[in-house]
């Protein structure tokens, strides 16, 4: 894409338009459950209102994504706050923000700030009209357009009894062996809305310079995630020469970004590695099992493994990857391992917003399974031989349409077969696991 050209996030199906106020009495009420779409101007500083109930935790992320290939710097971004009355910022420690980084490239980043209740939250207590502050900085040097900005708001009831208010003391922090076996091909989505989901396994995609993948995996309360990515190696030219003499040479450092958010999108860990041309590969520290004590942690990575739900993996590849090694895709690995068996969670006095926020359903298992996005239960198996035909351009309505009901056919009928097979074999329920090493005890 030309250089100021809108990016390919797709934000949320629905998401209301909203402008932010440069006075806190004129902020756009934004209502928890709800995803809104604004913009951020060069130096912006914009409100937005919440009206909270006394015993609601509210948790408010920002996206801002600049237009591909304006100029953003290493400490170009956005910071988020929810603040009271008074000016207080209700979660000190909650306020988050991001940085484009060492990258220096236009990419989506997201920061998130909450309003925390319980007996260890003494700030923003009770009910009342809380403000959403956010703000970006810029250096002289960078682009002035708008970042586009996507916003969500959820909220967490209070637990009905409460319970520890300190960490758990102990978990498994070895960096388990990462999934081997075959890679399943699976295409990210391009932003939170569409990101695809993953179980576990190793998972293959590919990834252009200046593009950001997402996925999605579901982790349920006592179990502990692991990811790594890989790129491949690379054989491509430099951009404008066609001499295969002239094979990419040279060091992008950071060539690949990854980074982890939790189900209301607060980041969780990041990992980065450079690229020249060879294989290379990222992994996330260990992180502990999902608890709802782990809030109270003074680790950010550790406070942000406090839910249940839909954790977020985003790749990004620096675009000045194809200035040395050519514009070519290049082939991105993910190895998952979710561990563990669920716990009970913690029993709510209300309902989340969105619904069903925090904890993993059989429907969310099977979404992984099948390799589907938010977006409408989009997605699939890329081995699946109807989207396979669906896929295909160029055909016309009526061929398409007898083609799919051949494959539905044959599909339907292959697997009857096999389901006939399966039944005179032995059974076992018993999950299979990737093999996994050792963890200590910290």
């Amino acid at each position: 894409m030309a250089t100021g050209e809108p990016g390919p996030y797709a934000f949320a199906e629905g998401a209301e338009t909203v402008d932010g106020a440069r006075s806190n009495v004129e902020g756009h009420r934004l209502i928890p459950g709800e995803t809104y779409k604004s913009s951020l101007p060069r130096g912006g500083r914009l409100y937005y209102r919440l009206d909270l109930k006394a015993k609601e935790s509210a948790y408010v992320s920002a996206t801002a994504v600049p237009r591909l290939g304006t100029r953003v710097s290493y400490a170009d971004g956005l910071e988020v706050s929810v603040q009271d009355a008074d000016g207080n910022n209700c979660s000190p420690m909650e306020a988050q923000e991001a940085r484009f980084g060492a990258s220096e490239s236009p990419r989506p980043i997201t920061a998130t700030a909450a309003r925390r209740t319980g007996p260890a939250e003494p700030s923003c207590a009770g009910a009342a009209t809380y403000y959403v502050l956010v703000e970006r900085t810029s250096d002289p040097e960078s682009s002035r357009e708008a970042w586009a900005l996507e916003l969500r708001v959820a909220s967490e009831p209070a637990v009905r009894m409460t319970g520890a208010t300190e960490p758990p003391q102990t978990w498994d922090s070895a960096t388990p062996a990462p999934p081997t076996g075959e890679r399943k091909r699976r295409a990210g989505g391009t932003s939170y809305h569409t990101a695809r989901a993953l179980g576990n396994g190793v998972w293959g995609d590919s990834v252009t310079p200046g593009e950001t993948r997402y996925y999605r995996v579901p982790v349920d309360w006592g179990q502990q995630l692991a990811v790594s990515a890989e790129l491949g190696t690379s054989d491509g030219l430099r951009r404008g020469t066609a001499d295969p003499a002239t094979r990419g040479t040279g060091y992008v450092s950071p060539g690949l970004v990854m980074t982890l958010a939790n189900p209301v999108r607060a980041e969780v860990e990041d990992a980065d590695t450079a690229y020249d041309g060879e294989q290379k590969s990222a992994a996330l520290e260990p992180l502990p099992p999902v608890a709802y004590e782990n809030r109270f942690a003074t680790a950010d990575a550790v406070s942000a493994m406090r839910f249940a739900g839909w954790y977020y993996v985003s790749v990004h590849l620096n675009p000045e990857v194809a200035e040395k090694f050519g514009e070519a895709p290049l082939e991105l690995t993910l190895r998952v391992d979710v561990d563990g068996d669920p716990l009970p969670g913690p029993s709510y006095a209300g309902s989340p917003r969105p619904a069903e926020e925090f904890g993993v359903t059989e429907r969310d298992a099977e979404a992984a399974r099948r390799g589907e996005s938010a977006a409408r239960g989009e997605g699939g198996s890329d081995d699946d031989p109807v989207l396979a035909a669906v896929a295909v351009g160029g055909i016309g309505t009526g061929v398409l349409l007898l083609g799919i009901l051949g494959v539905w056919t044959l599909t339907a009928r292959r697997r009857a077969a096999g389901a006939s097979a399966a039944a005179s074999a032995p059974t076992s329920d018993a999950p299979v696991r990737a093999a996994s090493g050792p963890r200590h005890r910290r």
